[in-house]
């Protein structure tokens, strides 16, 4: 952000106490701000299995900062946001701390409803931006920004002035927002949220606290940023799915769920949930599966002790069924599978001819004969989630 002209504070990252020690020491502030460095929220309210409470402190000491980052860096942090047990502290950020007179929340995020860039801004800052969308909606504004022209000054400046900056701190606020955007573009992000956006008491309006999400499909132009990806937080399964491009999402389930695109996918979790049964994951194939994905994926999906039944739901728009039809059959060959496998092919190559408008394929361990089921989709659903009582 600071290359981009965003004022933040000043700061280094430590990956042991001694590095945070020396950084404190470096950075010669007044008072100095330790934040633990970990993918989730809530930090400041989080506890770590060492014993220390919060994941953010304030200190004028340096050896306080050493003491701290001991009782940080190789221990979990567990936030609301976080898994139950945590997450691991590699490092953490050692950063000048600011007197704050006002705190603000901004974002600039990709809005599919609006085909293009919005702001968001409240004055309301520094909490849950969810809560004052709730209790105080007047205090939530929004403005769409035309992709093709790009912000406009007086976009900028009436956002400053709905965030309730004044005086040079306005026109100060307004230039900083143009930057957000600026970067906001250049680095392809979908989202860009501050919070807080605030003032100091000496007249200056700095980006506290940021996070910032990026469009996967940009990684190709952006590989300095995405080579900073700490996938160390992901589940190991879903790094595993990641190396064959599949999109892979674990839940507390046991109906695994094989399918294609995003919304069929989400559509196929809901419908489980709506009969009774549980997904166990997300998982997306794509548009352009290959029989080796296929076969990963049954891997993936027979790996995880929780899953007692497998659903494939898969619509041959975008993805021929019979490359899936012969995954799945290479898969069950030589994985043996031990659990009811359900199968939906929907569309182009498909390998069950019906006059139904759902082909359903239902096999089942080696002991038991292969069935072919002519049902509806929610009794498709219904099968796979009977099988698992």
């Amino acid at each position: 952000m600071a290359d981009h002209g965003v004022t933040v504070q000043r700061f280094f990252v430590a990956d042991s106490a001694n590095g945070a020690l020396e950084a404190a020491q470096r950075l010669k502030a007044k008072e100095i701000v330790l934040k633990a460095q970990i993918l989730a929220g809530g930090r400041g309210k989080g506890i770590f299995n060492s014993g220390l409470k919060g994941g953010v402190h304030l200190t004028k000491d340096p050896k306080t900062v050493e003491q701290l980052a001991k009782q940080m860096i190789g221990y979990n942090l567990s936030t609301k946001q976080t898994p139950k047990d945590g997450v691991t502290v590699k490092k953490v950020m050692v950063a000048e701390a600011l007197d704050i007179s006002r705190e603000t929340y901004f974002a600039i995020l990709m809005d599919r409803a609006c085909n293009g860039p919005v702001m968001v801004g409240s004055p309301q800052g520094g909490v849950d931006i969810e809560e004052v969308a709730v209790t105080s909606p007047e205090l939530i504004f929004k403005e769409e920004i035309d992709i093709f022209e790009g912000i406009k000054d007086h976009q900028a400046l009436q956002m400053a002035k709905n965030l309730g900056f004044q005086g040079p701190l306005q026109q100060q606020a307004a230039d900083q927002i143009k930057k957000l955007y600026n970067l906001f573009l250049k680095i392809d992000a979908i989202q860009v949220e501050v919070n807080p956006f605030g003032e100091t008491p000496e007249g200056q309006v700095v980006c506290f606290d940021a996070k910032i999400n990026f469009d996967d499909n940009a990684e190709f132009r952006q590989r300095e940023i995405f080579a900073m990806d700490d996938k160390s937080e992901n589940e190991p399964i879903e790094n595993e799915a990641a190396k064959y491009d599949l999109k892979y999402i674990g839940l507390d389930g046991n109906i695994a769920c094989f399918v294609n695109g995003a919304g069929l996918a989400m559509a196929t979790c809901d419908i489980i949930s709506l009969n009774g049964g549980k997904p166990a994951n997300f998982l997306d194939l794509g548009g352009g599966v290959k029989e080796a994905q296929v076969y990963q994926a049954f891997k993936l999906l027979t790996a995880d002790p929780k899953v007692e039944a497998i659903l494939v739901n898969i619509f041959g728009g975008i993805v021929n069924c019979a490359i899936i039809a012969n995954g799945i059959t290479k898969a069950c060959q030589e994985l043996e599978l031990k659990v009811p496998l359900v199968v939906r092919l929907e569309g182009e190559c498909c390998w069950i001819q019906t006059k139904s408008s759902l082909r359903v394929s239902v096999i089942h361990s080696s002991s038991k004969e292969e069935i072919i089921l002519h049902i509806t989709p929610t009794q498709y659903v219904q099968f796979v989630s009977h099988s698992t009582t």
